[in-house]
């Protein structure tokens, strides 16, 4: 089942037609081919009908494609923060996204529009697909853009990862660009068998670094002796 929630006119009434930024390949050329592959690769990780496990996610199996993937968690209703992206959006916002929000791509005045769409990953869950156009102005020309958002279950079996892909049509320009949404389309996730939340206390795992698409880990400070001490001087 399919459901088509409008946005809005884009300037191009709406085409969707969409060329990457950057070739990764000779036979994937467009948003198409590079949502079936991730959508296939996607399935193949469900167990028994239930969604894939954040930790099933490895770089290498999506590397044609890597430098526009990205990872994100939930972080309260309709929001969400990257934990991986690829250096295709590194690029188009002219920074690391690694634990920006993803509304960071979004324009402000769309964002609560952009919210309901996330939000419906989660909750649904379902697959969105998004059209998009960034604002226009001097330093930066025409630039369109797809985007799929996959769920994932997390460390507690809850639906709140989800893996991505953005993909564009135009040049960058001057960075930071933002996107209004056009359209967004959520579809029904077929045989989907709810996950059993895990019991216990939910422990942080840093995801592992590997090429231009990870989140560095959280320091930490190994056992033993305190690092403060008191000297005692002369009064």
């Amino acid at each position: 089942m399919w459901i088509v929630r409008p946005f809005g006119t884009g300037a191009d009434g709406g085409d969707e037609r969409v060329r990457m930024l950057r070739p990764v390949d000779g036979v994937m050329s467009g948003a198409p081919a590079v949502f079936a592959r991730l959508t296939a690769y996607w399935q193949g990780l469900r167990e028994g009908g239930a969604l894939p496990a954040r930790a099933a996610i490895l770089p290498r199996d999506i590397a044609p494609f890597i430098d526009r993937a990205f990872l994100v968690e939930r972080i309260a209703p309709g929001h969400a923060r990257f934990r991986l992206a690829g250096m295709a959006l590194a690029d188009l916002m002219g920074m690391d996204l690694r634990g920006m929000p993803v509304s960071a791509l979004i324009l402000p005045a769309r964002r609560g529009a952009f919210a309901t769409a996330l939000e419906q990953v989660f909750t649904g869950p379902e697959i969105a697909h998004l059209s998009m156009e960034a604002e226009r102005g001097i330093g930066r020309p025409a630039l369109a853009a797809r985007m799929l958002l996959l769920p994932l279950t997390g460390h507690a079996g809850l639906a709140d990862r989800a893996l991505g892909v953005l993909v564009c049509e135009g040049r960058i320009g001057q960075a930071p660009r933002r996107f209004a949404p056009v359209a967004v389309t959520h579809e029904k996730i077929a045989g989907l068998v709810p996950t059993e939340p895990q019991p216990g206390p939910r422990r942080h795992t840093p995801d592992v670094a590997v090429g231009g698409f990870a989140e560095a880990p959280a320091g930490f400070r190994p056992a033993g002796r305190p690092r403060l001490r008191l000297i005692r001087g002369r009064d």
